[in-house]
C-alpha cells in the first residue's frame, strides 16, 4: 500500500513541477528577449522607450535580476525533476519485481521424443576438410640485374 501512495505522490509532484518548469521557460525566454542589448538589437523591435515607459527607468536592472532568478529556478527545478523521475523509475522497477516474484509460474520443460529414450543420441559429424596444398615458391634467379 505504501509504494502505491509513494508512486501517486511522485506522479503528482512530477506533473506539477513540469507545468511550473514550462511556465518558467516561457517567462525566461520573454525576459531575455525584452532586454535591451548594447547594440539595440532585438530590444529595439519592441520600441526604444517602450520598456522604460512600461516598467520605469530602471528596466534593465529589473530584467537582469529577473533573468538571474528565473535562470536559477530553471536549473533547480530541472535538477529536482531529474531526481524525482529517477526515483519514480526505481519504485516502478521495484513494484514490477515484487509482482513478478509472487505471480511467477513455472512451466515444465518440453523434451523432444528422441531424447526420452535411455539410449544415447548419436550426433552427426561434419565431413573432414582436406588440407590446403602449399603454394610452391619460385626460386629467385637474379634476373633483375
Amino acid at each position: 500500500m505504501i509504494p502505491l501512495i509513494a508512486a501517486n505522490w511522485l506522479n503528482i509532484s512530477i506533473n506539477l513541477l513540469l507545468v511550473i518548469h514550462v511556465i518558467i521557460c516561457i517567462l525566461l525566454a520573454l525576459v531575455v528577449l525584452m532586454q535591451r542589448p548594447k547594440q539595440e538589437g532585438l530590444g529595439a523591435a519592441f520600441g526604444s522607450g517602450l520598456t522604460d515607459q512600461a516598467f520605469g527607468a530602471r528596466t534593465t536592472d529589473v530584467l537582469q535580476k529577473g533573468t538571474v532568478y528565473l535562470g536559477t529556478l530553471f536549473f533547480v527545478i530541472t535538477l529536482v525533476l531529474a531526481i524525482l523521475i529517477g526515483k519514480r523509475q526505481n519504485t516502478t522497477a521495484d513494484m514490477s519485481d515484487d509482482s513478478t516474484e509472487t505471480t511467477e509460474e513455472v512451466t515444465p520443460a518440453i523434451v523432444p521424443e528422441a531424447l526420452k529414450d535411455d539410449a544415447p543420441v548419436e550426433m552427426p559429424t561434419a565431413p573432414a576438410v582436406p588440407p590446403t596444398p602449399a603454394v610452391p615458391t619460385v626460386p629467385d634467379t637474379g634476373s633483375n640485374q
